[in-house]
Order: structure tokens, then C-alpha cells, then sequence
């Protein structure tokens, strides 16, 4: 039962290795025995267990005086097993062919030193074992594989040949045997031990405890234990060169008594820990235990140490902070002494990979070319040289400043107006990496500062993940929708927007899950926004305001000839050789089919547009001609586009006394808002409808309760109101609307309708009125003008109080539209309905 292993030493005794299970002391696979090179793999020599007995004729066969020897490495054989050895020395080889014809006995000496490739005599240790060769085997490789069974101990006296291959002289040394009561005392509990042994040893084979009851010989006995036993070479060595069978009987106790207690010991120990332990401790037994096969096998570079020292070397590498490198050294530290298999192991590994690939020291140059700037921001948008004239003054700064804080901009408009590309920009004018981040919908604070390590999935905040993919810590970081941020039971995103946002404290920005600082003083923060009222104060204040009106019909007939035209061309596949478009196609698309702010509507309609073109030119005509070339011109827009979606009837909606048309301010923009007023006989009730909000509908009692004030002035009896009932609405009924600014219209329509005089064409109007008369003024004037003229408005009335703002007025806007601006209602009727004469009705 002898095993054998190439070219290495037998397995230390059991519980000398950790493991995730009792190893056995009877060897399941025992070394490797050899005749050759460790790097000849055909040279290996196994030994493996056998069970069955031997034949009787081998045990009593004589051993001649003169064997040829053949060297073994990495073990030793023991009397009465049997073994396959497997042989690949030449001189090895050439000694069987001769001598196995003659005489199938050969002699067996262990080496001393197992490295030494052609022993002498004296490399060979002096007592080994004779053996019968049973079978051989000749490989395709030219080695061979013996089974060998060992007959007896001999001694080498004499070497009388050494080339091509040993011979010697040996003799059969006599053991000396035991006797008394104390030797059988000594036998029967060696028996006995073995018996436990074999017990406690979950890999010992099956016939092996019949195997050792069989055996009577108390030297036999020793030989099977000893050959079986995880020994290394030396002591399996000195258990063949004891010829004293008590001796020999003694040692081999020793061995199984210390292995038969690290194996009670393990018993015991994996008793009480079985009944503790979860499945957490299970996996992290279980992949020490793989760790120790993977370190045996040499595979062990890549495990948990090797990952450590990347991740040392990276955070070197980063080199942030003195104190965020103290922070990532402790929890290092920690990493090193957890076992993987714990859930903190991999939480600790992504904190620290998040450290390590943080840009702490990252910058990207600024480009302080300013006109290259410039240039770049007027290539990629028309118009908006607020912005741009903002930018431009900070990268000035920059270059008188190179250590001054970045700006931080929220750019207020009406959807379409280029806000979000314009981030992308601003980016590559000066240089620097771009980050976006959408706070539309979001909820939870800690999308914005991250959540703390402790829960299960933690991450960092949305900041601190783009400062990461960035990989630079100066980015131009877009903050969009952040009118659109809301709030629940998980916090309030905008006031962790707070810190952010302001110069003076994020420079040591700490988010939950890093909980270290990092400098975001270097970050262009550039927020977007549809409407400001919407954003809290306090994160108003942090903030430069930049409003981006809408864009009037000669600006957008420019952006789509720069800009919208030559996109939808190329992306459909067509080329301004065979699409071509005119500039009265534009202004049909702009004035017929869309009614917007911005040119994002626009862009989809020529996109519509020059797909139908791309149809024609490929061959699918639907119906029309085919064509190769399309010169795009009002009537093919509305053979491609159908009928008009948007018809301005100014004229016609006003012509009737109790219209007026006011003007209003959305999120997406300026909007015109038609005020009509009827009247029927009735008790002097007032009817609102169009979904008009609670402020709307205080204006128009404050209207009503003006003109009543007033009527003896306007020539009305205001006793006639008791008599009838008003009906004030405002179209587009399933649009909400609220705000006080209609004050001045619906005051308006209430007198046209009352006076039985029609408003002026293409007049509008703005205002909040108070029941003195006066008219208060009102925000939103350049989006508000440029709705009016969008839609062909031609008078335009202010508060007096907003004449500062016509600064920010579109210079086409005033160009195409009149403006007056009005003290008080007495003003209002003069420009709206021209003189009005003392009259009774």
C-alpha cells in the first residue's frame, strides 16, 4: 500500500494545513516515487495503496546475493506492498531490459538527495528493499511503467557495477523480533490506534481496515503503517533501516499516536465549531482551504493578496490627500485581516477602488484662447451672447487667476433653446472634460450626496460618479432640469445641492458613501432650469441667473439654415445636392407648423420633411413622384407636412367687442392668451371658466369691481348689472392658468364688452391692475414680446414700471412691434379702444 509521488516530499502529517475538512493520515494519494528528472514527467513513479495481499509464492521468494539496482527519488518501499514505478533514465532502462529476462527480482535504494540526477553509491542510502518486478508496461515516450511488489529488506554491501547501470552485492539483514507481554501489550494497541485512525480518516480506502486485521506479523504490521502513514522521506527512511521489530513497532506508535491526536483534535474542534458557525464562517473555511490547494499548486498569484498590492499601488498612484490617504491606509489594514468571504471584503475593496480612481490630481488645461473660444461657442449656437459673453469674462479671470473658483450658472429658458448642448459647448471651448447630470424626477437626497456604506448597495452620489468617469477634477458638470428636483420622506435633493453649489464650502464636499473631503472648487457647475420659480430660494441664491429667452421667426429661420437643415440632410441620407431648401420652405414649416419657444418642434418637422425626400430619391414614392432632386419651397412643405397646424387669426378673433388678447408666461415659454367676455340678461352674476386658477379669478373680480368703480366716468349705467350676467373665458380650456397678469386684459375685454367697442387689431397687452386703477408691472417681458410678435402682434402695452426692461427686448422685437407703457387703466383704454365719450346706456 506504498505510494509514491514524483520528485517531492512526502504531505506533512495532517493538521499541519488548514482546511475545510478532517484530512486523512492514511494517504489517499501518497507521493510520487521517481527514477528521473522532476521535469520529466514520463519519469514519474507513483505509488498508490493495494489493498489485496500479495501472492504467497512472491513473499517466499529467494533473494539473490547479486540484483542490478535501480535509484529511487521521493520515496521508499516498504516490505510486502506493491507499487508502479515509473522509470526514465536510460541507464534505468537498459538495467531492466538485460536483467528482467533473468531474473525478475531487482533492488530498490531511495537516494539521499533527490535532486542529484546520476547517483554514486554514496547518494544512495544503504538499506532498501528487493522487490519483484509483476508487470511492464513500455510507453509510446520510450519510458516505462513497472508494478514492483516488495520482498524483503536488504543492505547494500558492495556495488560491483556501475556502468551502464548498478549492480551490487546485498544481503538480507536479520530482524530481531519481539517477545513478552509487553510487546503483545505494544502490538495489540498500535492494532488498535490503527483501527481509530482508520476511523477518523474520511479518505482511508474501504478493504484497508480488513487488510491490517489479516496481518499477524507484528513487522508487517509496522511495514504497512509506516508505508501508509503521511511521513516524510526521513522517517519512512528510519522505520526501513530499524531491523528491531519492538523498536520498530515503538516509532511507528509514536507517529500514529501524534497523528491519531491532530485528528481527534479536528474531530472535536469541527464539533463544537459545526454547531456555531454560519454560512458566512462556512464559505470563508471552505476558500481558505482553496487558497491552501491553490498555494500547493502554485496558482496563487492572483488571489486576495495580489489584489491588496494593486490596490496599494494604485492608490499611490492617485495620491490624494495626507488625510483621505490615512483614511484608505486604516481601512486597508482592515482588508488585509477580513476574510474574502466576508460581505465587508467587498464592501471595503469598492470603497477603496473608488478612492483610487478618483482624479485627485487630474486637471485639464484650460484653453485661454479667448477667441478660439469664442469662435467655437458662436460654431456650435446662434445668438445667446449673455452666455457667452459670461463665459468669455471667466475665462479672462482665469488667465489674470489661474487659482479662481469656477463659475456657478443656471441658464433659465424655455425648452428647445440649445441650454443642455450649450453645456457640451462651453466644454470643448475650454478644453475640459463634460459631465451631465438629469435631476429631473429625482427624490432622494442621497442621489446627490450617496449613501453610507453601512447599507446593503450602497454607491456614491450622482456627483462624485461623474467626477469619476470624467477622470478629471475640472470638469463643465451640467445640472439638468434642476426646476424639476422633488422631495419626499427620503430627503429634499435640493438642499444637498446646497454644499454643491456653493463656492465658499465645495471645496471639501464630502459625500456619505466617500466620507472623506474632495475639491469641487474647480468644477463649472452649470445649471438648467424651464422656469426659476421653481427652484427653491436658497439654491436660487447660489446661483448666477442667465436667462435664455425664446428665439423669434428670423432667428430660427437662421438656426435651421445653419444648424437644423444640414443635421436632418445628413442623418436621412440625403445631400444639398438633392435636397434643397428654400427660405420661404423654412418660414412655411416655422410659421405654419410650429408654435414654440424654442427650435426643437422645427427640427423635427424638417426632419419630417426631408425623410419624405429621402423616400422619393430611394425609389418609395407613396403615391407622388419620384424625384432625384427636391427643391423644398412652401408647396412641398404642405404636400409633405398636410394641412396647417397653426393659422394666426389675430384679426378675425378681435373684431368682436369683449375681446382682448393678454399676454402670458409659462415654463416653455411667452403665450398669448385671448380674453373674451359675453353677457345675456341675468341677476349680476359673473360665470369664469378655463381653468383659471384662484389668482386669475381674484383678477377678474378686481376688473369687474374697477369698471363698476369707473362706470359713471364711462358713460355706463351700473345699475344695468343687476340685470345681466358676464361670462368670462379664457380659450385653450384644457390648459391650467393662473397668474396676475391678465389684470389689464381682462379689465379690457370687460369694458369692450360693456361699451360695445371693438379692441384694436393686433394689440396686446400685460399688467396687474388694482382696484385704484394703477398697473402694476410684471416679469417676463422678453419672453412675453417675443410671443407677441411670433404671432404677429404689431402694439404692444407695458407697465410703465417695466420700461427698464426693454434692455433685454429682442432688437427685432422692437423693430416689428410698438410699445407704449401705461400709468393706470385710463391709459390702457386709450391705446386699446381709442377715446371714449361721456355717454348713459
Amino acid at each position: 500500500m506504498s505510494k509514491t509521488t514524483k520528485k517531492k516530499q512526502a504531505p506533512k502529517p495532517v493538521g499541519k494545513r488548514k482546511s475545510a475538512k478532517r484530512k486523512s493520515a492514511l494517504k489517499p494519494k501518497p507521493p510520487g516515487a521517481g527514477t528521473e528528472k522532476k521535469k520529466n514527467q514520463a519519469d514519474s513513479a507513483q505509488a498508490l495503496p493495494e489493498i489485496i495481499p500479495a501472492p504467497m509464492d512472491v513473499n517466499k521468494a529467494a533473494i539473490p546475493d547479486m540484483l542490478p539496482v535501480l535509484p529511487v527519488r521521493g520515496s521508499v518501499m516498504f516490505p510486502g506492498t506493491i507499487v508502479p514505478l515509473g522509470v526514465g533514465r536510460p541507464a534505468s532502462r537498459k538495467m531492466l531490459d538485460e536483467s528482467l529476462p533473468k531474473s525478475k527480482i531487482i533492488a530498490l535504494f531511495s537516494q539521499k538527495d533527490e535532486e542529484v540526477e546520476n547517483p554514486t553509491a554514496d547518494d544512495l542510502h544503504p538499506v532498501g528493499t528487493a522487490a519483484m518486478v509483476l508487470k511492464l508496461i513500455r510507453q509510446p515516450d520510450d519510458n516505462i511503467s513497472l508494478i514492483v511488489h516488495g520482498i524483503g529488506r536488504i543492505t547494500l554491501d558492495e556495488v560491483t557495477q556501475v556502468k551502464p547501470y548498478f549492480k551490487a552485492r546485498v544481503s538480507t539483514p536479520a530482524e530481531k523480533s519481539g517477545s513478552g507481554k509487553k510487546f503483545d501489550a505494544e502490538v495489540s494497541q498500535l492494532r488498535d490506534q490503527a483501527h481509530d485512525l482508520i476511523d477518523l480518516s474520511p479518505s482511508a480506502p474501504e478493504q484497508a481496515l480488513t487488510v491490517m486485521m489479516n496481518i499477524d506479523e507484528p513487522g508487517a504490521l509496522a511495514d504497512f503503517l509506516g508505508a501508509n502513514l503521511a511521513l516524510d522521506i526521513e522517517q519512512k527512511q528510519d522505520l526501513l533501516e530499524e531491523f528491531n521489530i519492538a523498536k520498530r513497532i515503538r516509532m511507528v506508535h509514536v507517529h500514529l499516536s501524534s497523528q491519531l491526536e491532530i485528528l481527534r483534535l479536528q474531530e472535536k474542534i469541527q464539533e463544537d465549531v459545526q454547531s456555531s458557525i454560519g454560512e458566512t464562517q462556512r464559505r470563508f473555511y471552505l476558500r481558505e482551504q482553496i487558497k491552501a490547494i491553490q498555494k500547493e499548486l502554485g496558482e496563487d498569484e492572483a488571489g486576495g493578496d495580489h489584489m491588496i498590492t494593486q490596490l496599494e499601488k494604485r492608490l499611490e498612484e492617485a495620491a490624494p490627500p495626507a488625510k483621505v490617504m490615512e483614511e484608505a491606509k486604516r481601512e486597508l489594514d482592515r482588508l488585509k485581516v477580513i476574510p474574502p468571504a466576508s460581505p465587508e471584503y467587498s464592501v471595503i475593496t469598492t470603497y477603496l477602488e473608488l478612492i483610487a480612481d478618483l482624479p485627485w490630481n487630474k486637471v485639464s488645461e484650460d484653453n485661454l484662447n479667448l477667441d478660439r473660444a469664442r469662435k467655437t461657442l458662436d460654431r456650435d449656437h446662434y445668438g445667446l451672447d449673455k452666455v457667452k459673453r459670461r463665459l468669455i469674462e471667466y475665462l479672462a479671470v482665469r488667465k489674470l487667476n489661474p487659482q479662481g473658483r469656477g463659475p456657478i450658472l443656471c441658464l433659465v429658458g424655455p425648452p428647445g433653446v440649445g441650454k443642455t448642448s450649450l453645456g457640451q459647448s462651453i466644454a470643448d471651448s475650454l478644453g475640459r472634460e463634460f459631465a451631465r447630470i438629469s435631476l429631473g424626477g429625482i427624490r432622494d437626497e442621497a442621489e446627490v450626496r450617496g449613501h453610507r456604506r453601512t447599507y446593503i448597495g450602497a454607491m456614491p452620489g450622482r456627483i462624485i460618479q461623474e467626477i469619476r468617469r470624467a477622470g478629471t477634477n475640472n470638469p463643465v458638470m451640467m445640472l439638468d432640469e434642476v426646476d424639476k428636483l422633488g422631495s419626499d420622506f427620503r430627503g429634499d435633493p435640493s438642499s444637498a445641492l446646497l454644499e454643491v453649489l456653493d463656492p465658499r464650502q465645495n471645496n471639501a464636499f464630502v459625500d456619505r458613501y466617500l466620507d472623506v473631503p474632495f475639491d469641487l472648487s474647480q468644477v463649472i457647475f452649470i445649471a438648467t432650469a424651464n422656469y426659476i420659480g421653481n427652484v427653491p430660494p436658497a439654491l436660487r441664491d447660489r446661483m448666477e441667473i442667465i436667462d435664455i429667452p425664446g428665439y423669434t421667426d428670423p432667428d430660427k429661420l437662421i438656426i435651421a439654415r445653419r444648424y437644423l437643415a444640414p443635421r436632418q440632410i445628413k442623418e436621412n441620407g440625403l445631400t444639398r445636392a438633392n435636397c434643397k431648401w428654400l427660405s420661404t420652405g423654412i418660414k412655411k414649416v416655422i410659421e405654419n407648423y410650429t408654435r414654440e419657444a424654442g427650435v426643437r418642434e422645427l427640427e423635427r418637422q424638417i426632419g419630417s420633411v426631408c425623410r419624405g425626400v429621402a423616400a422619393q430619391v430611394a425609389g418609395a414614392t407613396n403615391g407622388r413622384k419620384r424625384r432625384k432632386v427636391a427643391t423644398i419651397d412652401e408647396g412641398f412643405v404642405r404636400d409633405m407636412l398636410g394641412p396647417e397646424k397653426y393659422i394666426r387669426d389675430l384679426d378675425t378673433r378681435t373684431v368682436s367687442p369683449g375681446v382682448a388678447l393678454g399676454m402670458a408666461y409659462t415654463p416653455f415659454g411667452g403665450e398669448l392668451l385671448f380674453i373674451e367676455a359675453t353677457k345675456y340678461p341675468g341677476k349680476g352674476n359673473v360665470k369664469l371658466t378655463g381653468q383659471i386658477g384662484d389668482v386669475m379669478k381674484e383678477s377678474a373680480s378686481a376688473a369687474l369691481s374697477l369698471f363698476k368703480s369707473k362706470a359713471d366716468t364711462l358713460g355706463y349705467d351700473v345699475m344695468k348689472l343687476a340685470e345681466l350676467d358676464l361670462h368670462i373665458h379664457v380659450p385653450a380650456g384644457a390648459v391650467p392658468k393662473d397668474g396676475p397678469s391678465a389684470g389689464t386684459a381682462m379689465y379690457t375685454a370687460i369694458t369692450s364688452l360693456l361699451l360695445d367697442i371693438p379692441v384694436k387689431k393686433n394689440l396686446a397687452m400685460t399688467g396687474e391692475v388694482t382696484l385704484r386703477g394703477k398697473v402694476l408691472p410684471i416679469g417676463g417681458v422678453k419672453e412675453k414680446t417675443l410671443a407677441a410678435a411670433r404671432a404677429g402682434v404689431k402694439t404692444i402695452l407695458l407697465p410703465a414700471r417695466n420700461k427698464p426692461d426693454m434692455e433685454e427686448v429682442d432688437a427685432q422685437v422692437k423693430k416689428k412691434c410698438k410699445f407704449y407703457f401705461v400709468e393706470n387703466v385710463d391709459d390702457v383704454l386709450k391705446y386699446a379702444l381709442g377715446k371714449i365719450g361721456r355717454r348713459k346706456k
